[in-house]
């Protein structure tokens, strides 16, 4: 099972604590302009090979979060989808 398969698995439970206030916030949740800009030094320097052990660590830690943050998008994105078909 894949780490991302096996983090969505996880985090099934939580889509029974979501309100559509909550859910559509999550949807909606971005990076700040500062995190962002991180990810993307880190990114230009992964792909040309110049990471730093720490930066590595660093950038490790930031896709792994963004994984999650996709993961809990998706499913507060399921759970508004079904709240508004029972509407």
């Amino acid at each position: 099972m894949s780490a991302i398969s096996c983090l969505d698995r996880f985090l099934d439970p939580l889509t029974e604590v979501l309100s559509p206030d909550v859910a559509r916030r999550l949807v909606g949740l971005r990076p700040t302009a500062a995190v962002q800009a991180r990810c993307d030094v880190l990114a230009s320097k992964a792909n040309d090979g110049t990471l730093t052990v720490a930066e590595e660590a660093e950038y490790k830690t930031f896709r792994l979060a963004a994984d999650i943050t996709a993961i809990f998008q998706a499913k507060a994105a399921r759970y508004l989808a079904r709240v508004s078909d029972q509407a």
